[in-house]
């Protein structure tokens, strides 16, 4: 339910910027590090529901649909919107310390700290969770690796920050859920859904600016 809901208002804020015009709504709820230290805290918030084109947030809601209903079906709705909240967080004080230059939107940083959510449960569900600490793990990598290659216009650091407080969260509020043996179907079924090479899970954050850019920056 909370993953349909995510999904659902960051489709809904995406069509609100586009007819109040993106780059004004961009700059005025985008990440922007220098703006947070002045004390324009809620933009780690708001950012996190920006989205900078349609292949972007297509790509984004991708990603959370597929990664969201597995982490609410292991941790709870409760326990989901806490590592969901989090890693968003995580992902724009990472941005706040290590770009605060660089105006970054996209949810792609809350995505990966449910990705480092997930890994965390498939390693501590003993065999019946290899499936899914196999395939979490490579899409964490891979898609690390492409925020690192020149010109992707990918924010690493978002990416890095959401995951690092994903990973912490999943130690902290994993609960052995149902028996394991419903897990290892639902892991196997999760392993089969998702592809590590789909571009459906690569999530973008967008690079520098002093100026508005006439496409911002994505997470």
């Amino acid at each position: 339910m909370l993953t349909r809901l995510l999904v659902a208002a960051n489709v809904l804020v995406y069509i609100y910027e586009q007819l109040a015009g993106a780059d004004k709504v961009e700059m005025q709820g985008g990440m922007i590090g220098a703006y947070v230290v002045a004390g324009q805290w809620w933009r780690i918030f708001t950012s996190a529901f920006l989205h900078a084109d349609l292949m972007h947030i297509a790509f984004n809601m991708f990603a959370l649909y597929q990664v969201g209903q597995f982490v609410e079906m292991i941790y709870g709705t409760p326990r989901m919107a806490i590592i969901y909240t989090l890693s968003a967080v995580g992902s724009g004080i990472a941005v706040v310390i290590f770009a605060p230059d660089v105006l970054t939107i996209g949810a792609s940083g809350a995505i990966f700290g449910l990705f480092g959510a997930l890994a965390v449960a498939g390693s501590k569900l003993g065999e019946p969770g290899a499936n899914i600490m196999k395939q979490t793990t490579g899409i964490i990598v891979i898609n690390l690796i492409i925020g690192f290659l020149p010109g992707s216009n990918i924010s690493y650091q978002a990416h890095i920050g959401g995951l690092v407080v994903g990973v912490l969260c999943g130690f902290i509020l994993f609960r052995t859920p149902r028996p394991r043996v419903a897990v290892a179907h639902e892991g196997a079924a999760y392993a089969q859904r998702i592809d590590p090479y789909d571009p459906g899970v690569v999530t973008h954050e967008h690079p520098p600016i002093t100026d508005p850019p006439s496409h911002p920056p994505h997470a």
